[in-house]
C-alpha cells in the first residue's frame, strides 16, 4: 500500500490514467479526520480539443488554471454552486487535462462521513456521485491546486486488481452541450458495483 506518485499522474494516456485510477483508494485528511473510499467510477476530459472540458481550446480562467499545472494536483470546482466536484489534472503542465471522480466505495471514516452528508445508515446514496463523494470525504475548494502526494489528500494504490473485462465504458453525463464530443465513451465505472452512480 502506497500512495501513487506524480509520474503516474504525467502520463498523457489520459483515458488510460482514467481506467487505472479504478480500483485506487482516495483519501482526505481534512480538520485530522480521515477518510477513504475506492475509486469505482471516474470521466476523462482530454483538454484543449474535448468540447466537454472546462479548458477547450485551452481557455485558462480563474476557475481553470488549476488544470493546466503538471499532473498531480486537485481541480475541485463548484458546480451549479451547490456541490463542489473532484478532478485530477492529468499530463503534461500546459496539457490542461483531468479525471473526474464521480463515485467511491467508503472505506474508512464512514461515521464521519455520514455525519457529513447528515446519513442515520450507510446507503450506496452516501458516495454514488460526485457531489457526493466531495461532501463525503470533506473536499471543497480549499484543496484545489493542492498536490496529491501531499497529506491532505492523496491516493493509494491497495494491490486491488480489476480485470479489463470489469471496466465498463459510456458516455459522459451532463455534457449534452458538447455535440459530438458529448457521445465520447469516457465514463470508466467497475461493473456491479453497486456504488457507481445511478444517472
Amino acid at each position: 500500500m502506497s500512495k501513487l506518485d506524480l509520474q503516474f499522474y504525467q502520463s498523457n494516456n489520459i483515458l488510460d490514467i482514467g481506467k487505472f485510477l479504478l480500483g485506487k483508494i482516495l483519501y482526505t485528511n481534512i480538520s485530522n479526520k480521515i477518510t477513504s473510499g475506492m475509486i469505482v467510477e471516474v470521466e476523462a476530459y482530454l483538454g484543449a480539443t474535448d468540447k466537454a472540458c472546462h479548458s477547450y481550446k485551452n481557455k485558462k480562467t480563474k476557475r481553470t488554471e488549476a488544470m493546466f499545472e503538471t499532473g498531480g494536483v486537485s481541480y475541485v470546482y463548484l458546480c451549479y454552486g451547490i456541490h463542489y466536484l473532484f478532478n485530477i489534472v492529468v499530463g503534461e503542465k500546459d496539457n490542461p487535462c483531468a479525471v473526474l471522480i464521480r463515485a467511491i466505495e467508503p472505506i474508512d471514516g464512514i461515521n464521519i462521513m455520514l455525519e457529513r452528508r447528515n446519513f442515520n445508515k450507510l446507503t450506496d446514496e452516501l458516495t454514488n456521485g460526485p457531489g457526493k463523494l466531495t461532501q463525503s470525504l470533506g473536499i471543497t475548494d480549499k484543496v484545489n491546486k493542492q498536490s496529491l502526494i501531499s497529506n491532505l489528500i492523496w491516493v493509494e494504490d491497495h494491490n486491488i486488481k480489476i480485470l479489463k473485462k470489469d471496466i465498463l465504458s459510456s458516455y459522459r453525463i451532463g455534457v449534452d452541450y458538447a455535440g459530438k464530443d458529448a457521445k465520447l465513451p469516457y465514463r470508466f465505472y467497475i461493473k456491479n458495483n453497486q456504488w457507481v452512480s445511478k444517472s
